[in-house]
């Protein structure tokens, strides 16, 4: 099992287990918008969805047992203690060693370097914790914010995949980036 030291402190970011009582209004605050939502998998929430997600342990995890399971943490600034954010660290593979991260933040967070921090802090849960060997993110064409983190925190990009998938009503590009 693979269950980290919580906080994982970095330089002016934790990262932390989520809970579903503290944490449910601050997440529901970005997760709620339109804007945010744009590049990622889900139409914005409500906050009773965004409750339902943190106590689904299937969804909302701080440790790992085997592959194909995801740690989903908040993202929080030391120095005030608020959750500006969440990500996710998903066990692609064991035996190729192999997973893939994502990220989300506040509109009022970003731009101060946290999501390439909080990208940082993932990575050595990544390699030196789980002791992966290549970790992907996978991030929309149009999302130029993000392609700009992961190339911050050492990520090359190797892919871009047309009109991968049909996504929120439209075919878009996705562009595949990783880092050994």
């Amino acid at each position: 099992m693979f269950a980290p030291d919580y906080p994982i402190v970095g330089a002016r970011l934790l990262l932390r287990p989520l809970d579903a009582e503290r944490d449910s209004a601050a997440v529901y605050a970005y997760q709620s918008r339109p804007d945010v939502c744009r590049y990622i998998p889900y139409e914005p929430r409500t906050l009773d969805e965004v409750r339902a997600k943190l106590t689904d342990t299937g969804v909302s995890r701080s440790t790992l047992e085997r592959e194909g399971q995801v740690l989903h943490l908040a993202v929080v600034v030391r120095e005030t203690e608020e959750l500006v954010g969440d990500v996710i660290l998903a066990w692609r593979s064991e035996a190729h060693r192999s997973g893939e991260l994502g990220y989300v933040l506040h509109p009022a967070a970003q731009g101060h370097g946290y999501a390439t921090e909080a990208v940082g802090l993932l990575l050595g849960l990544a390699f030196d914790g789980l002791g992966l060997h290549r970790v992907t993110a996978r991030i929309d064409a149009r999302n130029t914010a993000s392609a700009a983190v992961l190339r911050r925190a050492g990520f090359r990009q190797e892919a871009v995949l047309l009109e991968n998938e049909w996504f929120k009503g439209e075919w878009t590009d996705e562009i595949d980036f990783a880092i050994l």
